[in-house]
Parts: C-alpha cells; structure tokens; sequence
C-alpha cells in the first residue's frame, strides 16, 4: 500500500509535465518510508511530515528537471554531483527521475548521513556513489554540480566550481533571497501548485 501522500507528488509531477512511471512513484514511496525510519534516530532533516517530505524534498528535488530542460542542460550520460547531500536531496530524487541515464555522486560529510545514503542505496536498488569526505578536498571533476540548501552561496560557488569540469554547470538552487550580484544568473522556474523555484546557473568557461 503506497503512502497517500505519494499520490499529491503524482499530481504535481503530472501539473507540471514531469514525467513519472508508477515504478518511480514506488521508489519514492520506499525513500519516504525509510527516511522517516531514519529520521526518528538519525535527526537527518528538520522535516518530518509526510507531506511536507514530499513537497519540500522530493517534489522540490525534481523541480531541477524543469531547469535542465528550460537550459537545455544536456544530462544524459554525465556525471552529476550532489554537492551536501545530506538525506539524499536533490540527487537521488534525480537518479529515481532519470534512472541509468546520469552517473551521480554524492558529496556529504557527516558520517551517520554517509550511513544512510550507503543504506539508501540497497533498498532503493539504486545506482550511485557516496563520496563521504568534504567537497574542497574531492579531486573529482563532474559535468554538471547542484546543491540546495548548503550554506554561504559565495563559499558553495568557489568549492563547487572547484568541482566542475571546463564547460561544466553549477547549480545552486535558492529559497532565500537572492545576492545581488548573482541576480544576472538566476532563473526562476514557475510551476503550478508549488512556489515559483529559483537556480544560479553558473557555466565554468572551456570546452
């Protein structure tokens, strides 16, 4: 029996043209259930409502395919990092959407976040790698690097351009107010049913 709220993710995937099987609603019923396993213990995120975890997290998460498409930010077979992951947001909601087609990594440096991530992993049947260290000491290079909700922006900028291939994208994506030095190179995704979403779109110049 999926958990109901799984079904209000449908529907704002479907409002919002994103395209969602019944496999990956599934999958998005078993990350709901086992975060908030996790959560009770492990204290993983402030959010703890079912609802909320599907709209806040998972929704918001996926809210980046809008982007990609609007950018025309090529994802297929690229690598893309998930710069603090923290209980996986947004880069396994990716891997569920996009399946084989990225090869993710995920950069989190508590341990006990490494943990579940690890454990993530076997019950979703899921492919990606745990990079359980700090972004600034990863030598990595990835095509495309998103984060959300993980500190300075101007400190996120200088460690995930660190992190880029050249022609590489950064993206940060912003529910506070925007720096106005950045303004330039923000994008605002405006959906139905859900708060309009903004990104910084930052391109490391190189071929």
């Amino acid at each position: 029996m999926i958990n109901p709220e799984i079904a209000i993710l449908k529907k704002l995937c479907q409002e919002n043209d994103i395209k969602i099987s019944d496999h990956q609603l599934q999958l998005f019923d078993k990350y709901l259930s086992f975060y908030l396993k996790w959560n009770k213990v492990y204290n993983l995120s402030s959010i703890r409502k079912k609802e909320e975890i599907v709209k806040k997290h998972f929704f918001d998460s996926l809210t980046l395919v809008k982007l990609f498409e609007k950018e025309n930010i090529e994802v297929n077979n690229k690598e893309i990092a998930d710069f603090g992951s923290g209980a996986g947001f947004p880069g396994v909601p990716l891997k569920i959407h996009y399946q084989d087609a990225i090869n993710l990594h995920l950069i989190e440096a508590v341990q006990k976040k490494c943990i579940f991530l690890e454990m993530l992993k076997k019950e979703l049947n899921l492919e990606y790698k745990v990079l359980c260290e700090r972004a600034e000491n990863i030598n990595e290079k990835f095509d495309v690097v998103v984060s959300r909700a993980t500190g300075e922006t101007f400190e996120v900028i200088k460690i995930g351009k660190n992190l880029l291939k050249k022609g590489g994208y950064l993206i940060i994506m912003k529910a506070k107010k925007i720096e106005e030095e950045l303004k330039r190179f923000t994008v605002t995704i405006n959906l139905k049913s859900y708060p309009e979403r903004k990104f910084i779109v930052l391109k490391k110049n190189g071929n």
